[in-house]
């Protein structure tokens, strides 16, 4: 022993220790009445072994009962009844164990002891007995070699403590009251900026529901998402393809609205033009239906053929009405009624010049073709773009003043044929020219001659879009009309 503290004579401490008492000790884990601890330290040059005893109530106590109620190492059977009582009056157990571990007896207070401690858990006590509710000493009887082990408890009924699990859950306990406090303002931060967004998707959606178009994005909606300058705020730059969709999709759908909208209201006004055009021929059919009726014999020849020549004109134009307007809802429904094969333009174009120069009844107008002499060859159905010159023809003499100059071109603009039908007459207004194609515009107007059935631009404009090209025309009151029609070549 190089040093000692408290190591009176009075203790009756040796000033050294053979191998077999430092084995012992390591063993036993007691010298004499103390309760040893010890520690080996290899800091040094040399080993050194430090050993700290202490008295122990319960080992000396222990040993006590060894001697006075252990026979060869086992527990006297008529002792069994007092020393059991008296355990538990303090609330100790005790156990024997024989050399091969197995246990012979135990006796006491066992409701708050664990009967099946494991060997590392009795040496963990033993080392750290502050650490746990359970205090376990034990006395090893050399000559028998049994081995008595007395538990006692620090709290009444409390279990085997580990004091490294009980700090790490108390400290997953803090991280997870702490992690419940960050997560919950992070929560609500995510949903008013995740969700507020949503609530103003939703008030969109209720607005387009009611086709509120143009008043998708209100003026408070506006300030919440883009700043004074125009930039969007930083909670939304998220959705910023979803709320450009929002534009574009309300964009579109507006257009198609506003696209519906004169859709109806030109059926209507197609559809009240052509009970117009009818209702007076067919007033003009039944007021001479009457008049034949009522007084046959009081009409002399004459009248009765003039009567007959109108009755048959005005249903005449009754039928090319139906039959122009069943033709236009066909070529618009996509109907295929053409039959398309090459043709030369320049060729088709001319005959119909021809004709009306040829035409007698067509002395009070002046006819005039120019175009090129090679042929000009298109994709097209010869019927109907003889029926496009024919209402392009009849509408430049039907709506001028005789005299007026008619002049007809082919040639080709860039990669497609044009035809030029220019006239020098009176030309048409803004609004006549608006609503030149889209309706049967003949103005509607009964004093005019009903010839024609005021559906010709219309039908012209249909074919010409069947074909693939495109119409267009100019015009000045008083400064003649230029019609010019594109097709592909």
């Amino acid at each position: 022993m190089i040093y000692g503290v408290n190591t009176t004579p009075d203790h009756a401490l040796p000033a050294s220790y053979s191998i077999a008492q430092l084995l012992d000790i390591q063993e036993t884990r007691t010298l004499g009445s103390y309760a040893v601890h010890t520690q080996l330290n290899f800091s040094f040059q040399e080993p050194l072994l430090y050993m700290l005893g202490y008295p122990s109530p319960d080992l000396d106590q222990l040993v006590a009962w060894f001697d006075t109620y252990g026979q060869q190492g086992i527990i006297r059977s008529e002792a069994i009844p007092l020393l059991e009582q008296r355990l538990r009056e303090t609330g100790s157990y005790l156990q024997v164990i024989d050399p091969e571990s197995h246990i012979v007896q135990g006796i006491g207070d066992g409701a708050y002891v664990k009967k099946a401690y494991r060997p590392l858990d009795i040496l963990a006590i033993q080392q750290s007995p502050s650490n746990y509710d359970t205090n376990i000493v034990a006395h090893r009887d050399k000559l028998s070699g049994m081995t008595w082990m007395l538990y006692t408890t620090h709290a009444a009924g409390a279990p085997l403590k580990h004091p490294v699990l009980e700090t790490a859950a108390r400290g997953l306990v803090w991280f997870a009251v702490l992690i419940l406090l960050l997560a919950l303002p992070i929560s609500i931060w995510h949903g008013y900026r995740y969700g507020q967004p949503l609530i103003l998707f939703a008030g969109w959606f209720e607005r387009m529901g009611r086709g509120q178009y143009d008043q998708v994005l209100t003026a408070k909606d506006m300030r919440k998402v883009f700043r004074r300058n125009g930039m969007m705020r930083i909670r939304y730059r998220l959705y910023k393809e979803v709320i450009e969709s929002f534009y574009q999709m309300t964009h579109q759908l507006a257009q198609i609205e506003k696209e519906r909208e004169r859709l109806e209201k030109a059926q209507a006004e197609w559809m009240s033009g052509i009970s117009h055009d009818l209702r007076t021929p067919l007033a003009t059919i039944q007021g001479y239906g009457y008049m034949l009726e009522s007084l046959p014999e009081q009409w002399s020849q004459e009248e009765m053929r003039i009567m007959g020549s109108t009755i048959r004109e005005k249903g005449d134009y009754m039928l090319e009405l139906i039959s122009d307007f069943s033709l236009i809802h066909q070529l618009k429904q996509g109907d295929s009624i053409m039959e398309l094969r090459e043709i030369n333009l320049v060729e088709l174009v001319r005959r119909s010049v021809l004709k009306y120069v040829n035409d007698a009844t067509m002395s009070e107008y002046q006819f005039h073709y120019v175009g090129e002499e090679s042929p000009l060859l298109v994709q097209a159905d010869e019927t109907w773009l003889q029926r496009l010159m024919d209402n392009l023809l009849s509408n430049a003499v039907k709506h001028n003043p005789p005299g007026v100059i008619v002049t007809v071109s082919v040639g080709r603009m860039n990669d497609k044929t044009c035809i030029r039908v220019i006239d020098n007459g009176k030309g048409m207004d803004e609004e006549t020219l608006h609503h030149l194609f889209n309706r049967y515009y003949r103005g509607t107007n009964t004093i005019e001659s009903t010839n024609g059935s005021g559906l010709g631009m219309s039908i012209a404009k249909t074919i010409v879009e069947a074909h693939g090209g495109e119409i267009q025309v100019q015009s000045k009151v008083w400064q003649g009309t230029k019609i010019e029609i594109l097709l592909p070549c």
